[in-house]
């Protein structure tokens, strides 16, 4: 499974790391957006920690890795954010079903209400990945 977003600095992150601590096995996620930003957000990372999943090994990388030549196929994609649902995707590989999540984007948010924004986030895409993994 492939979650798409335009920065790949948070929701897709957390997408990412959700449908691999959850499907236990089951499932292999990656991310990627049509205009990385280059960092993952730190509060993004922060998130994971505190909810006790796996927080290394993340960056924000371009789309276009998984749409070269011998990238994995993958069988989903989901975007998680209507901008890059709204843009012309790359053909990929193997013809995958294709999904939209519409998730605000917690990296929108500065200051005080930053931290209940990438928990919103979090929860609300923990919840559709358990629905998806009991699927």
């Amino acid at each position: 499974m492939l979650f798409l977003c335009t920065g790949n600095s948070a929701r897709s992150i957390l997408a990412e790391a959700l449908l691999n601590h959850l499907g236990a096995g089951r499932f292999e996620a990656s991310s990627a957006g049509s205009q990385p930003r280059g960092a993952v957000h730190p509060l993004a990372l922060e998130t994971l920690k505190r909810h006790g999943l796996v927080a290394e090994g993340f960056r924000s990388k371009s789309w276009d890795e998984f749409a070269a030549p011998g990238a994995p196929a993958f069988d989903h994609i989901i975007t998680v954010c209507d901008n890059a649902a709204q843009e012309a995707c790359p053909l990929w590989p193997g013809r995958p079903a294709t999904a939209h999540w519409s998730i605000p984007d917690p990296a929108a948010v500065s200051g005080p209400g930053a931290d209940a924004a990438f928990e919103s986030v979090y929860r609300d895409l923990e919840s559709r990945i358990r629905a998806l993994v009991a699927s």
